[in-house]
């Protein structure tokens, strides 16, 4: 294992029935990086996500995720031993995710995720749509008690920091002037960037983007790109994401891992995985020793 790892899947196998939707995958992400996870359709890609995510429990295998003081990675063995699942201290935490289900993956290890359909609450607006997704810290201020959720006492800081925290997120993507529209009236692609900001006004840890990119165009994949790399750059967060846009997996990942048929056929850096006889092969649906007569067959 390296300190630099925010996330561990290993030997990660999901089986629905007779079917083997994932088998045996191992594969790490770094803090601070853009992993991508690629492969033709039906590879088990967002399998894997629901598995990290807590939507589904896997059936075999163990998704570790850190964050803060790097030696706490020296307490895996002994957490997954454990009945636990998690061991958290001032100075960081470590998750077996696994173990956890969706909404205490989202509140506790700080995971955040976007779906590849929209899921914005259409019928609030713009603003609303980011201080709902501050509601669990808005809660807790309020003590749950009339008094706090009326807005006395540290309810009302805590609310004004939310409010805060949704402007800047709108400011960076543009949306400050549409702040009190319907979420519902936004153009597609600016929907798919309010989806992001919602995920990142929670704070995470680690971002997993579904498809971020499904259903734009050109322009608003280069802005999509823009925006990711600021979001890596300016607040560190790890970004795991699915995408079938290559131009926007080659752009920005700083590693991809590539599934076929729920099995791992390759990973590295995008110029390795572009080149990588074994990915073509899947994506055009050919044997390998197939690939180069594929490639050089002229077209009629």
């Amino acid at each position: 294992m390296s300190a630099t790892d925010v996330l561990q899947v290993e030997h990660l196998t999901m089986r629905f029935g007779g079917l083997v939707a994932i088998q045996d995958l191992s594969f790490r992400a770094r803090h601070g990086d853009i992993t991508a996870l690629i492969g033709p359709n039906g590879a088990g890609k967002t399998t894997v996500f629901n598995c990290i995510t807590g939507f589904y429990k896997p059936t075999e295998g163990r998704i570790a995720l850190h964050h803060g003081d790097p030696a706490m990675w020296d307490e895996l063995g002994a957490l997954t031993d454990s009945s636990l699942r998690k061991r958290v201290r001032a100075d960081g935490g470590l998750f077996l995710l696994e173990r956890m289900p969706d909404y205490l993956v989202t509140k506790d290890a700080r995971v955040a995720r976007t779906f590849q359909n929209i899921r914005l609450f259409k019928g609030m607006t713009v603003l609303e749509n980011l201080l709902v997704s501050q509601h669990n810290p808005l809660m807790r201020a309020s003590g749950l008690t009339v008094l706090g959720i009326l807005g006395f006492g540290v309810y009302r800081h805590a609310e004004n920091r939310a409010t805060e925290k949704a402007i800047q997120w709108l400011e960076k993507i543009n949306l400050i002037d549409r702040a009190d529209d319907p979420a519902g009236d936004l153009p597609y692609g600016d929907q798919r960037r309010l989806e992001i900001a919602r995920a990142m006004c929670t704070d995470p840890v680690l971002l997993c983007l579904d498809e971020p990119a499904a259903g734009l165009n050109p322009r608003e994949s280069g802005e999509l790109s823009e925006l990711l790399l600021s979001i890596r750059q300016e607040t560190k967060t790890s970004i795991l994401l699915i995408e079938h846009d290559m131009s926007v997996v080659m752009e920005i990942s700083d590693h991809v891992v590539v599934l076929d048929y729920g099995v791992k056929i390759s990973e590295g850096t995008s110029a390795e995985i572009r080149d990588d006889p074994n990915v073509i092969a899947a994506y055009l649906g050919v044997e390998q020793d197939e690939v180069e007569s594929v490639i050089t067959e002229p077209v009629s």
